[in-house]
C-alpha cells in the first residue's frame, strides 16, 4: 500500500505539488545525534513513517531515524526492502535520554502503535518487510522486552497470541532522506495513508481508555 502511495496519489494531493524527492544514498548518517550520553532502542512496527511520528512525541526522545533492520543485505534501498528482497523490515532507531525515559516506557509506546500479534505485516502493509520486532542492543533490553511481552500476553488484551520478534540487533541502515520526518514534509499525503491503513482504528479499539501512556510511570 505504501509503495503504491508513492507512485499513485489522489489528484488533490498531486495538485498541491507534494511529490517526494528521489531516493538518495544515505551511507553517512545525517540524522543520528552525536551525544554519547543518549541510549538507543531499535523497534519495528510496520510503516516507519508512523512509528517515527509516534516516538518523536515521547518525553526524553531526542531523535528518531527511519531505516531498515533484520536482514542480510548491506545498504538496502527502499525499493529492495519494499519488494521483500532483503529480509529487512522497516524499523526506527530511537535516541533517548535514559535519565528522562526508561526502555520499559518505550516498549509501552511500541504497543500503542504496533500490532504485536501480526508477524506477517502491519495493518494494510503486508509482507515480512513490515513485520514488527524488538531488536535488543544488550541483555538488559532483552530482559525488559521479554518481560513486557509476557505481561502483554497475560493481559488478555489481544484475541490472538503475541508473536512479535525479540531478536539481537545486528545492523541498521538509514532510509532515504525523503522518508525521514515524512509526516512533517508531506502532511496531506501522510494523513491520506494513515487514514486508510487501519493502524489507528486498531489501536483505539484494542487500547480504549488505556491508549495514552502515563509517561510519569516510566521515568527513571
Amino acid at each position: 500500500m505504501k509503495r503504491c502511495l508513492l507512485l499513485i496519489v489522489p489528484a488533490m494531493i498531486l495538485a498541491l505539488g507534494l511529490i517526494p524527492v528521489m531516493a538518495l544514498d544515505t551511507t553517512d548518517s545525517d540524522h543520528a545525534p552525536a551525544d554519547p550520553q543518549l541510549a538507543v532502542a531499535t523497534f519495528a512496527g510496520g510503516c516507519f513513517w508512523c512509528v517515527e511520528e509516534y516516538f518523536e512525541k515521547v518525553p526524553g526522545v531526542v531523535e528518531v531515524v527511519s531505516g531498515y533492520s533484520g536482514g542480510a543485505e548491506e545498504n538496502p534501498t527502499y525499493q529492495q526492502v519494499a519488494g521483500g528482497e532483503t529480509g529487512h523490515t522497516e524499523a526506527v532507531q530511537i535516541y533517548f535520554d535514559p535519565e528522562v525515559m526508561t526502555y520499559d516506557g518505550l516498549l509501552q509506546g511500541l504497543w500503542r502503535t504496533a500490532n504485536p500479534t501480526d508477524a506477517d505485516g502491519q495493518y494494510v502493509d503486508r509482507g515480512r518487510q513490515y513485520r514488527p520486532a524488538v531488536f535488543y542492543h544488550d541483555n538488559a533490553q532483552k530482559q525488559a522486552a521479554d518481560a513486557a511481552v509476557m505481561a502483554l500476553q497475560a493481559s488478555g488484551r489481544y484475541e490472538a497470541p503475541v508473536v512479535i520478534e525479540i531478536v539481537p540487533f545486528k545492523a541498521f541502515y538509514e532510509a532515504e532522506a525523503y522518508h525521514q520526518d515524512y509526516y512533517k514534509k508531506n502532511p496531506l499525503r501522510y494523513k491520506f495513508y494513515t487514514f486508510n491503513s487501519g493502524r489507528y482504528q486498531f489501536i483505539e479499539r484494542v487500547w480504549g481508555e488505556d491508549l495514552e501512556v502515563d509517561w510519569s510511570r516510566y521515568r527513571p
